[in-house]
């Protein structure tokens, strides 16, 4: 899909994620001008994937194709070629990938990049340029032994929480690398350069192997978050050699080239269009919602999600720690929670006759505090803490087997927000007078929800809804590393919609600050009782 455009420089920005390739070029207003994806499943059906990949029979083992990536950039590439899209006008571009993806180079992969004939599509010059046809994925679950190996290598799971940001996990890179390395020994050898998923696309684009940057590489369990370099010890664990085949690591912000002489001849791109860093899919999307420092940002989806810029990370056994996208000092953490919406909406279901008004009208009839009555809900096992099941507790801390319907309503919605902050505040979340929650996802148009997430927050509250955020921002971040460091993210992003304030706090909040200390001692009690 292609919009107007009176011949002004052009961003573009790519996603390569789990199912597809997007793509979305915008004008220096950030407007956008062009978009288009290819869908592997659909468009690529020759690599029998479901879903973008392929579960092995252990039903552990997750991984994509290789060459299908390179085969939809030649296919996304070719169509938008076909609409005439203009290529010389990009002044700039940079993409993401899935996190925690990796890609084997072999020993001859950097020659075949380096001289690539623009006569022909990049797959059938690439095809035997990987050590490993089989990349692993972000779904892989296959490591875990490799992921105890690492933690005791630097003395057990909090000290390389403090180290790289996150526990070892079994997608991580790093674990992941340390399974080929013991596993495929003779692959580990031939292979010339590992690359994530994000520096794999970036070298498509350069014709030479690009640099892993800092936000994607502190999803490995490999990058010091101090130095903001490779741990010498977590390399010494994972694989021999391994800092050789990981090569250097660089701001997300760095220029890190231009487009080959193979994108300039075969597409028409400008020989001076800037390449800027790669980065993890996460970190694009936090730089779509254009945040400020302090910041925090609460996906509310399938699964909960919590972003929050910080300055000062205290990284522990739950959540992740990144390098912040945007800011060269500061830092982003993530955490994810798996009893989101499908929770709220049981509950919707079961005491509010599946209506989201009725639900609504509870919860403003209800007080904040909800009496002191807390419930917890992990109807699914949630990753922190790791604990299944429903438990509901009077304001004196008994154990209850049910809660009156409008109870029941703002018992859910106030523990969901509770455990948000709780773990926030874990990693470094400091509340303040400039604190701003902006809410994304299905349930942030739920002004009844809202107001319960400011309350407990003691924060005013905003909503933005920016589709594609994730390739949005990753041409916002082309045009930042064009302009150079002096210039600030705000600066590049002040033609974006801001966000709309929709809820400020009106409960008690010292209260709200006693009974998020009850939650967290109540949940510690249903964890170890698992």
């Amino acid at each position: 899909m292609a919009g107007n455009g009176d011949g002004e420089r052009l961003f573009l920005g790519f996603d390569f994620s789990t199912q597809q390739i997007k793509v979305l070029a915008v004008t220096d207003q950030l407007k956008v001008f062009y978009e288009d994806h290819v869908q592997f499943d659909v468009d690529l059906p020759s690599y029998k994937t479901q879903g973008g990949v392929h579960i092995h029979d252990d039903h552990k083992t997750v991984t994509a194709p290789t060459l299908m990536w390179v085969d939809a950039l030649d296919l996304l590439l070719g169509r938008m070629k076909s609409a005439s899209f203009p290529f010389h006008r990009v002044a700039a571009l940079s993409g993401d990938g899935q996190q925690h993806g990796s890609v084997y180079w072999g020993q001859n992969a950097r020659e075949v990049l380096k001289s690539l004939s623009p006569e022909k599509p990049l797959a059938d010059q690439l095809k035997n340029c990987f050590s490993i046809d089989a990349s692993p994925v972000w779904m892989d679950a296959s490591t875990s032994s490799q992921c105890r190996q690492l933690e005791q290598s630097v003395g057990g799971p909090q000290k390389l929480s403090a180290i790289t940001g996150s526990r070892a996990f079994e997608r991580f890179t790093g674990n992941q690398i340390m399974k080929v390395f013991q596993t495929n020994r003779e692959a580990y050898d031939n292979t010339k350069r590992i690359s994530l998923v994000s520096s794999f696309a970036a070298s498509l684009f350069l014709g030479d192997y690009a640099p892993i940057d800092h936000s994607d590489g502190t999803g490995m369990n490999l990058l010091d978050i101090w130095s903001r370099d490779w741990s010498p010890d977590c390399l010494q664990a994972c694989g021999l050699d391994l800092g050789a085949k990981l090569g250097p690591v660089v701001h997300s912000t760095q220029n890190i080239g231009t487009v080959s002489q193979y994108m300039v001849s075969r597409y028409g791109f400008l020989p001076n269009c800037v390449v800027a860093a790669f980065v993890g899919d996460n970190p694009a999307s936090l730089a779509g919602l254009a945040p400020e420092p302090g910041d925090v940002i609460v996906s509310l989806g399938t699964s909960d999600t919590v972003f929050v810029w910080l300055s000062h990370p205290t990284p522990g056994l739950e959540g992740h720690v990144f390098l912040n996208p945007i800011d060269k000092q500061d830092y982003m953490s993530l955490t994810c929670f798996k009893n989101g919406s499908l929770t709220r909406e049981r509950i919707r279901d079961e005491k509010a006759g599946g209506s989201w008004d009725t639900f609504s009208e509870m919860l403003r009839k209800t007080p904040s505090g909800n009496h002191g009555n807390i419930g917890i809900y992990f109807d699914v096992t949630e990753i922190q803490p790791f604990a299944e099941g429903c438990f509901r507790f009077d304001d004196k801390g008994n154990k209850v087997e049910s809660f009156l319907p409008e109870v029941e309503v703002r018992a859910v919605i106030e523990s969901q927000f509770m455990a948000r902050r709780v773990y926030a505040e874990a990693v470094g979340l400091q509340l303040g007078p400039k604190t701003r929650v902006i809410a994304t996802g299905g349930a942030s148009q739920n002004q009844a929800i809202l107001q319960v997430l400011s309350d407990v927050f003691n924060s005013p509250v905003y909503i933005k809804d920016v589709p594609n955020s994730a390739c949005l921002g990753n041409a916002a971040r082309a045009k930042h590393t064009l302009l150079g460091p002096n210039v600030p993210f705000s600066s590049v992003v002040e033609g974006m919609q801001a966000p709309q304030l929709v809820a400020s706090p009106q409960g008690d909040s010292e209260g709200y600050t006693r009974l998020v200390k009850r939650y967290q001692e109540l949940e510690k009690m249903v964890a170890g009782s698992q």
